[in-house]
C-alpha cells in the first residue's frame, strides 16, 4: 500500500473512531473538519509538497494542525516563522498479524465494546480503576489502533500486550493493513510488538496567545 493510500485509510479510519467528519480533499493533502476546542481544523499530507506553503502561508490564527509524513524540519521549511513544531510521533505499521490474547495478571478483568467498524477495549483493576484503554477502527483497508494509553500505576505488567492482542483479534480484513501513530516514548512499546516505523509523523501550529495578565485586586480594611 503507498503511502498516500496508507494515511487516508489511517485518517478515515481515526476519524471514524473519534466521531468526526471523514477526511477530505484539501490543498494536495487530506482535511478533517474537528470543530473542537483546542482543534477547528487538521490538515495532513504524505510527504513535503507546495499545498503546505500555501496552507503556512494562509492561516494566521491557532486552533489549526499541520501534519505532514516527514522530518519535523522538512516541515517547519515549508511554513512561516509563526508555527512551531509540536512532539514528533512516528506512523507505524504491523505486517504480521499475531493470534490470541496473552492472560490478564490476577487481580484485573478486560471489557470490550464493539460496535464495528469501530471497538473500545477497557482493562480494569481489582477496585474498579481503569488502568488500561484503547480503541480499533477498520476503514478502506486498514486496522488502526487509536488513543492506546496504560495508567502510570498499572505499567510493566504487561497490559499494554494484554490491550493490544484484544483489539487485534476485532480485525475483520485479514488483509487490511495495521497502523497506528505513536509518540516517541511509544514508539520503543510498538517495536517490541512487531511494527516499524513507516514514516516520521510531524506536526506544526500557531501557538494560542498567552491569557490576559489579571491584575490584583487592592482590598482596603474597613473599620
Amino acid at each position: 500500500m503507498s503511502l498516500p493510500e496508507l494515511l487516508a485509510g489511517w485518517l478515515g479510519a481515526r476519524s471514524l473512531a473519534h466521531g468526526l467528519p471523514l477526511p477530505v480533499p484539501d490543498h494536495g493533502g487530506l482535511r478533517v473538519d474537528s470543530g473542537l476546542p483546542h482543534e477547528n481544523q487538521r490538515y495532513v499530507f504524505a510527504g513535503p509538497m507546495q499545498g503546505i506553503r500555501e496552507l503556512g502561508q494562509s492561516i494566521t490564527t491557532p486552533y489549526t494542525l499541520i501534519k505532514m509524513c516527514g522530518t519535523g524540519q522538512q516541515l517547519l521549511a515549508l511554513v512561516p516563522p509563526r508555527w512551531q513544531l509540536q512532539p514528533s510521533a512516528y506512523l507505524m505499521v504491523q505486517d504480521s498479524v499475531r493470534d490470541g490474547v496473552p492472560s490478564l495478571p490476577v487481580g484485573y478483568r478486560i471489557d470490550l465494546e464493539e460496535n464495528y467498524p469501530i471497538a473500545t477495549v477497557r482493562i480494569f483493576a481489582e477496585d474498579g480503576a481503569l488502568a488500561a484503554v484503547g480503541h480499533a477502527a477498520e476503514y478502506a483497508g486498514v486496522f488502526i489502533f487509536d488513543r492506546i494509553f496504560t495508567a502510570a500505576a498499572h505499567r510493566r505488567r504487561g497490559l499494554g500486550r494484554v490491550l493490544m492482542a484484544a483489539l487485534g483479534a476485532i480485525q475483520q480484513s485479514g488483509a487490511a493493513q495495521r497502523v497506528l501513530v505513536a509518540t516517541e516514548e511509544g514508539r520503543a512499546l510498538y517495536s517490541a510488538l512487531g511494527w516499524y516505523v513507516r514514516s516520521p509523523y510531524s506536526t506544526v501550529a500557531i501557538p494560542p496567545p498567552p491569557l490576559p495578565l489579571i491584575p490584583a485586586r487592592k482590598f482596603e480594611a474597613f473599620i
